[in-house]
C-alpha cells in the first residue's frame, strides 16, 4: 500500500488549481486541509448506518472523479481507510496500482500522483473518509499525518451534522439527486439485504467483495442484482 521511498511533499512546490468555490459551509470543511497540507485537492464523505454514502464536498473536478471511481470500482484507499479505521498513504499511485487493480487502471490519465485517505471517527466507529490527493508523487511527513488526522477529527462532527440535515431535507434531496450509479448500487444493496437477511452495511460489503473477487466493477454487479440475473442466496 503506502510506500516508504518517496520523499515528503513540499507544500510550496505543489500546484493548486483554482476551482469555483463551493458553498461556504463546504469551503469551511475543506479549507483547513488545503491550507495546512501539501495537497492539490480533496473530497469528504460520510457513510450512514444504512451503508449509504454521502459525499458532502469536493474541492475540484479531479477530486470528484476520484470519489466517483472509488465508489464505482469498490476499491481504493477510501475503502481501505473505511474498513480499517486507519490512514492509508499512497505516495505513488502508479506503483500501487496492483493493490487495487480496477481502481488503479481507472486512474490512468488523471493528474494524480499521490492519495492519502483518513477516516472520520466518532469514538471507535468510522463514519466517513476524507480523501486527499496531490498531483505530485511523494509522501506526508509524520507531522503532516498527525495534522491531517487532527483535521479529520475536527471535521467529523460538522460533516455528520450536515449529512444528517441533508438526508432530512426534502428540498436538498430534490435539488441534489443521487447520481444514477449510486442509486443503482443502493437499490442492489437493499435487494441483497432482503435476500440474505443481513444489515445494510454487510449487504454493501458483500456486493463490493463480489465485484472485487470477480474482477468486475461494482455498478455492473449491482445492475445484475437489479435485473435478477444475480441472486446472492445462490452464492451462500
Amino acid at each position: 500500500m503506502a510506500g516508504t521511498d518517496d520523499g515528503p511533499l513540499d507544500a510550496s512546490a505543489t500546484p493548486r488549481p483554482a476551482p469555483a468555490p463551493p458553498p461556504d459551509w463546504q469551503h469551511q470543511l475543506l479549507r483547513p486541509f488545503l491550507t495546512a497540507l501539501p495537497i492539490t485537492g480533496l473530497s469528504l464523505s460520510v457513510t450512514g448506518s444504512s451503508g449509504q454514502e454521502s459525499t458532502l464536498s469536493e474541492s475540484d473536478a479531479t477530486a470528484t472523479r476520484l470519489s466517483e471511481l472509488q465508489f464505482a470500482r469498490g476499491q481504493g484507499p477510501h475503502w481501505e481507510a473505511l474498513r480499517t479505521g486507519r490512514p492509508v498513504l499512497v505516495p505513488d499511485v502508479s506503483a500501487s496500482a496492483a493493490d487495487w487493480p480496477l481502481f488503479g487502471e481507472a486512474l490512468a490519465g488523471l493528474p494524480v500522483g499521490a492519495i492519502f485517505a483518513f477516516p472520520l471517527r466518532i469514538g471507535a466507529v468510522v463514519v466517513g473518509v476524507v480523501d486527499l490527493y496531490s498531483s505530485a508523487i511523494g509522501t506526508l511527513t509524520e507531522r503532516q499525518v498527525f495534522t491531517a488526522t487532527g483535521l479529520a477529527q475536527a471535521a467529523t462532527g460538522e460533516a455528520v451534522r450536515r449529512a444528517t440535515e441533508s438526508a432530512n431535507d426534502d428540498d436538498t434531496l430534490s435539488s441534489s439527486p443521487v447520481p444514477e450509479t449510486r442509486r443503482e448500487v443502493q437499490q442492489a444493496t437493499g435487494m441483497i439485504l432482503a435476500q440474505l437477511d443481513v444489515s445494510a452495511t454487510d449487504a454493501f460489503y458483500r456486493l463490493r467483495m463480489h465485484a472485487f473477487s470477480t474482477g468486475r466493477s461494482i455498478q455492473s454487479v449491482a445492475a445484475d442484482v437489479i435485473a435478477r440475473a444475480l441472486d446472492f442466496r445462490e452464492l451462500e
